[in-house]
C-alpha cells in the first residue's frame, strides 16, 4: 500500500529521529556516587554498568559496602533516566507531540 508523499516523509524523519535518539542514548556516560564517593559507578545510557570504583576503607565492612554499591547504582540509573529525559523531550518537543505522549 503506498502512502501519500507527506506521510513517507513524515515516517521517513521519525525513523531518523528515532536513530539518531538511540546513538545519543547509547553515548551517554554517568557516575554515580555513595558514601563520599568511597563507590563509584560508571553506566551508558542503556544502563549497562561499565565500571566499578571501591575506596579500601569501605571494603572492611560488608553491610555498609553492599548499602553504598546499591546506592552508588541507584544514583546512576538515576542520572541516566533524568539525561534521556531531557534528550528525548528536547527531540520530540520540535514534533508538536502531546506532552506526556512519551
Amino acid at each position: 500500500m503506498k502512502m501519500p508523499g507527506n506521510m513517507q516523509g513524515m515516517m521517513k524523519q521519525a525513523q531518523q529521529m528515532q536513530e539518531r535518539m538511540q546513538a545519543e542514548i547509547a553515548a551517554i556516560r554517568v557516575e554515580g556516587s555513595a558514601g563520599g564517593s568511597m563507590v563509584n559507578i560508571k553506566m551508558d545510557g542503556h544502563k549497562n554498568i561499565l565500571g566499578v570504583k571501591i575506596d579500601p576503607e569501605a571494603a572492611g565492612d560488608a553491610e555498609m559496602l553492599q548499602d553504598l554499591v546499591l546506592a552508588a547504582c541507584n544514583d546512576a540509573f538515576r542520572k541516566v533516566e533524568e539525561i534521556s529525559s531531557k534528550k528525548m523531550s528536547g527531540m520530540l518537543g520540535g514534533m508538536g507531540l502531546p506532552p506526556g505522549l512519551f
